[in-house]
C-alpha cells in the first residue's frame, strides 16, 4: 500500500513521457524535386549536400514540377517526405495531411505579349493565342486561374496554347502567339531579358496587382525598377508592377521536428540571400497562404534550434533532446514522489500501531461493564491476543519504542481487568 502511490506516479509520468517523445528521427529523406536541370533540382541537391554534413541522407526524386510534386505528396502511397510546391495548386489535390515549413522564394507571373500600345487589363487579351505553359504545370494552373478571372476561358474565341520556356519564347517571337505567360524555370533571366529586346513584345504591368493579391491570398505584389532587367538599354523603360506566388517546402505532417529544423536551416543557407525580388535573410519565412506553417517550424521560426542540435552531432543531439523529454515529466512527479514516500510509510507503520490501540480502546470499555468470571476470562484472551499481535508486529528500529509503549498499555489493561475480578 505504500509503494502503490509511487507506481502510480511512475505510470503517468511514463505515459507523459509517451505521449511527447518522438522516436529517433529518420536518417533517410526523400525530396520530389523538379524536372533535370531545373532550380528545383539544383536547390534539391544543395539540400543534399548541407543534409550530408549532418550525416543526414536526402534522396531525390525527379518531377515534372509544382503539381507534380504536390499530388505525390498528397498521396500516402508514393514514398516521399518534402518537396517544392508553387502556390495556387492547393485545390488540386487533398492536402489535409500537408503542412508548410515555410515560403522559400518568390516565382513571379511574367506576361509578354505583341501590341502596338500597352494594355491595362488581361481581359484585352480575349480573341488572342495565348501560351499559358505545359499543361499540367503550375505556369498552366496559375495562368488559367487569372485568365478566368478576367472573363477568359479558352471557350470563346481565345485560342488557349500549352507552350513553355524557350519554346513559347519563339512562338512569340515568331508571332504564331500573341501573349506567354513565363514562370519559374521558363523565366530565366536570359530568357526575359531576350523578350524585352525583341522589337513589338510588351511586358505586362498588372495595374491591378493589389486587386489580384486580394482576389488571390497566395500571390503578393512586387515590383521591377525601370532599368533592372537592363541597365544599358533601360529595361524595362518604366517600373513594372508584377505579381508573384511563393514557393513554399511542403512536408507531410508527421516529419520528425529535427528533420524540420534542420531542412529550414537548410532553406536559409540556399535561398537566403538578396535578389531581384527578395532582400537578403527574407526567405524562408513563415508565411501562411494555403497550408499550414507546422508547429515545430514556427517554434523554429521563433526561437530557433535547441541547445542541443546547435552544439551536437546530429545523432547525438536526437538521443539527449528524447532523453530530456522522458527526463523531464519523470522528474517533476517522481522528486515530489520520493519526498512523499517516507511521510506514507511512516503513515503505514502508524496505522498498524494505532489500529492495536483502537482494539485495546474497545477491550478496556468492556471491562468496565458489569462482567461475569467467563466474560473476563474472554477479554484477557482477548487481551493476550492484542499483545501477541503486538510482537509479531514488523516495524523498523525507528518504530521500535511505539511498540513498547503499546505493550505497557497492555499490561495497564491488563491489571485494571485484574481490579475488576478482584
Amino acid at each position: 500500500m505504500t509503494v502503490v502511490p509511487f507506481v502510480v506516479l511512475l505510470a503517468v509520468a511514463l505515459w507523459i513521457a509517451s505521449r511527447f517523445v518522438h522516436p529517433a528521427p529518420p536518417d533517410t529523406i526523400t525530396i520530389t524535386s523538379g524536372p533535370e536541370g531545373s532550380s528545383y533540382a539544383l536547390a534539391a541537391e544543395r539540400y543534399r549536400k548541407i543534409l550530408a554534413r549532418q550525416g543526414v541522407t536526402l534522396k531525390t526524386m525527379p518531377s515534372q514540377g509544382s503539381l507534380d510534386n504536390l499530388k505525390r505528396l498528397a498521396d500516402p502511397k508514393v514514398q516521399v517526405d518534402i518537396g517544392f510546391v508553387q502556390g495556387g495548386l492547393a485545390a488540386q489535390a487533398d492536402t489535409g495531411d500537408l503542412v508548410s515549413l515555410g515560403s522559400i522564394f518568390y516565382t513571379p507571373v511574367y506576361v509578354f505579349y505583341r501590341a502596338p500600345k500597352p494594355i491595362e487589363r488581361l481581359s484585352e487579351l480575349s480573341g488572342k493565342r495565348v501560351s499559358i505553359g505545359r499543361e499540367g504545370s503550375g505556369t498552366n494552373v496559375l495562368a488559367a486561374a487569372l485568365l478566368r478571372a478576367n472573363g477568359i476561358d479558352g471557350k470563346d474565341a481565345t485560342k488557349l496554347v500549352n507552350l513553355e520556356g524557350k519554346v513559347a519564347e519563339d512562338a512569340l517571337q515568331a508571332k504564331q502567339v500573341d501573349a506567354a505567360f513565363l514562370m519559374g524555370d521558363s523565366a530565366a533571366f536570359a530568357n526575359v531579358r531576350d523578350l524585352l529586346r525583341t522589337e513589338g513584345v510588351r511586358l505586362f504591368d498588372f495595374k491591378q496587382a493589389d486587386a489580384y493579391v486580394r482576389r488571390f491570398r497566395y500571390l503578393t505584389k512586387l515590383e521591377i525598377p525601370a532599368g533592372a532587367l537592363d541597365l544599358g538599354r533601360n529595361l524595362p523603360p518604366e517600373n513594372r508592377a508584377m505579381v508573384a506566388p511563393t514557393v513554399e517546402l511542403i512536408a507531410r505532417s508527421d516529419l520528425h521536428p529535427a528533420l524540420s529544423d534542420m531542412l529550414i536551416e537548410a532553406a536559409r543557407e540556399v535561398h537566403g540571400r538578396a535578389n531581384l525580388f527578395q532582400k537578403a535573410g527574407e526567405f524562408p519565412a513563415p508565411l501562411e497562404h494555403e497550408y499550414r506553417v507546422s508547429d515545430d517550424a514556427k517554434r523554429y521560426y521563433q526561437s530557433g534550434k535547441t541547445f542541443a542540435y546547435r552544439h551536437l552531432p546530429f545523432w547525438l543531439a536526437s538521443l539527449v533532446d528524447r532523453i530530456v523529454v522522458v527526463l523531464v515529466p519523470l522528474a517533476v512527479l517522481l522528486i515530489p514522489g520520493f519526498k512523499l514516500l517516507p511521510w506514507l510509510y511512516r503513515w503505514r507503520v502508524n496505522q498498524r500501531i494505532y489500529r492495536r490501540y483502537a482494539e485495546l480502546m474497545a477491550l478496556e470499555r468492556a471491562a468496565f461493564a458489569q462482567t461475569t468470571p467467563q466474560e473476563r476470562t474472554d477479554l484477557l484472551r482477548r487481551l493476550d491476543k492484542i499483545e501477541e499481535n503486538v510482537i509479531k508486529l514488523k516495524v523498523p528500529g525507528s518504530f521500535a519504542e511505539q511498540g513498547y509503549i503499546l505493550r505497557q498499555h497492555i499490561g495497564f489493561v491488563r491489571a485494571r481487568l485484574a481490579q475488576a475480578g478482584g
